[in-house]
């Protein structure tokens, strides 16, 4: 029997705004029956010291964790499945696109009655696109969003649905602990809401045994760092490369403080994003960290009693780099200028002609930020990029200093 505190969205107010939803779903209930984690009620110091004292589970499985990074396309979900004393359990991380049914389909396969726990990284259409359908046709226990908003049908559909249901709703925050069956799982961002949705990615990390498992959603290389800061235990066995392997994560920092021996990318084959971008691969692959991505292997299982861990794939493959096929250097180099895609012969982002999804490969440009851009333009510099909702002058200093948008033929 598992327990915890939470907020019941039935309590909200049904006729609310949208963007009142996070404040209307904090309604503290002690509703045990539903609640599928029970959180540890300590300090932020004592998170602090739990985490650097006790690396491993403080708990022997009795039983096999199955872990699903489930080929979505140019998408994210992941499915932890785990017994304990035969009470099975399942954890769903991010949820697929909205344009597809692939992640549905594929937990019908696995004969699933519901789910536990559903955690969205953050609110961005290839990581929520699902939660409504799945909300919908399962059982669904807890639902776990960082409390970012989004102006999207598809944000506003999964919020409509969470309302609808009678699934417990949270907003975890950095150093919250959990206990789920024998699994631990720890909060590690975001520690307050930025107003970015990838610098928000609620990010985790779940211990089984003496294995452990990192996800980070699109967390960037500024959510990265913090939380290195926060002196919480990075490591893990298993890392999720975030934002599908985008040179905007997986830092260097970051990737020597989480050491892992596998690394697994989420995107889709020849996908124009150029995910996983050639700087990214390069860093995991001198470390000698195995890889394993969707769009060469398919789905990607792993096993683990807690003590081995195993790896099975849909499809054979080997990662020796990025995908040849999905080059980020879109330039006709025979013509020496941009081609219609907005990335010039110079290699950067021309905000000026860039499509949308081009756009958000910039640092601190997602996919709204994007949207306005796109009204917004034709841009005379770069640092009229203020002029977009939420890029202030420290953001526009991180656009720069990426190097990565450029409007062609100004300096």
């Amino acid at each position: 029997m598992l327990s915890a505190c939470g907020t019941d969205v039935n309590e909200a107010v049904d006729n609310s705004p949208v963007n009142d939803t996070s404040e209307d779903m904090n309604t503290e209930v002690n509703n045990e029956e539903n609640h599928h984690a029970s959180s540890d009620e300590e300090t932020a110091d004592d998170h602090e010291t739990n985490q650097n004292e006790n690396e491993d589970s403080a708990f022997e499985p009795d039983g096999l964790m199955e872990i699903h990074f489930i080929d979505a396309g140019q998408a994210d979900a992941t499915l932890f499945l785990f017994e304990e004393e035969g009470e099975p359990f399942s954890i769903l991380y991010d949820a697929g696109d909205w344009t597809r049914t692939d992640v549905v389909d594929y937990l019908h396969e696995q004969k699933l009655d519901g789910i536990d726990i559903m955690i969205a990284s953050h609110p961005h259409a290839d990581h929520i696109g699902q939660m409504a359908i799945i909300i919908d046709e399962f059982d669904v226990g807890e639902v776990w969003m960082s409390g970012e908003e989004h102006s999207s049908a598809t944000y506003e559909r999964v919020i409509d649905a969470v309302l609808s249901s009678d699934a417990v709703y949270e907003e975890p925050r950095t150093g919250d602990e959990y206990r789920i069956g024998d699994a631990e799982l720890i909060i590690l961002n975001p520690e307050r809401l930025t107003g970015d949705l990838h610098d928000s990615s609620l990010s985790i990390k779940l211990t089984y045994g003496e294995h452990r498992f990192l996800l980070t959603g699109d967390a960037e290389h500024s959510a990265e760092e913090r939380m290195i800061n926060t002196g919480i235990n990075l490591s893990a066995d298993v890392l999720h490369l975030g934002h599908h392997g985008s040179r905007t994560s997986t830092g260097e920092a970051f990737l020597d403080a989480v050491a892992p021996s596998y690394a697994i990318i989420s995107a889709g084959m020849d996908n124009s994003y150029g995910h996983p971008h050639e700087e990214v691969m390069d860093r995991v692959l001198s470390r000698d960290i195995e890889i394993y991505a969707t769009y060469e292997h398919g789905t990607i299982i792993m096993e683990t009693d807690g003590a081995n861990l195993n790896v099975s794939t849909d499809q054979s493959g080997e990662i020796t780099g990025a995908q040849e096929s999905a080059s980020t250097d879109h330039s006709d180099p025979s013509s020496g200028t941009e081609t219609q895609n907005g990335t010039s012969d110079t290699g950067c982002i021309d905000i000026n002609s860039a499509s949308q999804a081009e756009l958000e490969e910039i640092i601190h440009i997602g996919e709204a930020r994007a949207e306005e851009l796109l009204s917004l333009r034709p841009f005379d510099t770069v640092d009229e990029l203020t002029n977009i909702n939420g890029i202030s002058s420290g953001r526009l200093a991180d656009i720069k200093e990426e190097n990565l948008a450029c409007i062609e033929g100004v300096d």
